[in-house]
């Protein structure tokens, strides 16, 4: 195309296309979204599509979503805000809030990522283990409505006491009680720690 840039014919073929872009654009209800379908372009309108005010429905555009890879039905983004460096989530194509509304597909595509994402992210940052998780419903502190799974990256003293991991969402979590106060919990153990020193 660029032989024609700067001939007559190509300076109007450029005009023509300006102009036919004012008018599809005029002619466009504010109120409806252009949805590109891979066999066929449909208009939906944004109040009945699932998802239509979604930042992660919107993973095809790059100022919003920096995909670090997808699958069929998944991908992998890096975190707008995140917690450590490395840190990404994986997302489901399809609008959903639960983890449990998962196909047995899509559990499959999102461990894959899960994969993926622990080797890019070990090979540049080579952290000393993962924190992978999901905030199920506003009351675990889910703050977008649609699934996201977060695949964070740990390091030794990144935190002072890493013990309890993920149990120190919630308050009244104190590792040393677990050692110190549980005589159940420790006579457990001694049983475990029996039998398994017995069957080896």
């Amino acid at each position: 195309m660029k032989i024609f840039a700067g001939t007559e014919w190509g300076r109007g073929v450029a005009a023509a296309l300006r102009r036919f872009g004012r008018y599809v654009f005029r002619s466009v209800r504010p109120e409806r979204w252009l949805t590109i379908d891979r066999r066929r372009v449909t208009a939906v309108d944004s109040r009945s599509r699932p998802g239509a005010s979604c930042i992660f429905c919107a993973f095809e555009e790059p100022d919003v979503n920096r995909v670090m890879d997808e699958n069929k039905t998944c991908y992998i983004r890096y975190d707008n805000f995140p917690a450590t460096q490395g840190h990404v989530e994986i997302v489901p194509k399809r609008h959903i809030e639960s983890f449990f509304e998962l196909t047995p597909e899509e559990v499959q595509d999102a461990y894959a990522l899960m994969l993926v994402a622990r080797e890019r992210i070990t090979q540049q940052y080579h952290p000393d283990g993962f924190t992978i998780g999901v905030n199920e419903g506003r009351a675990a502190g889910r703050t977008v409505d649609h699934l996201h799974i977060h695949v964070i990256p740990r390091r030794y003293g990144d935190v002072e006491d890493p013990r309890g991991g993920i149990r120190r969402a919630v308050p009244n979590c104190d590792p040393d009680a677990w050692v110190n106060e549980s005589t159940e919990g420790k006579s457990a153990a001694r049983r475990f720690a029996a039998r398994a020193g017995s069957s080896r």
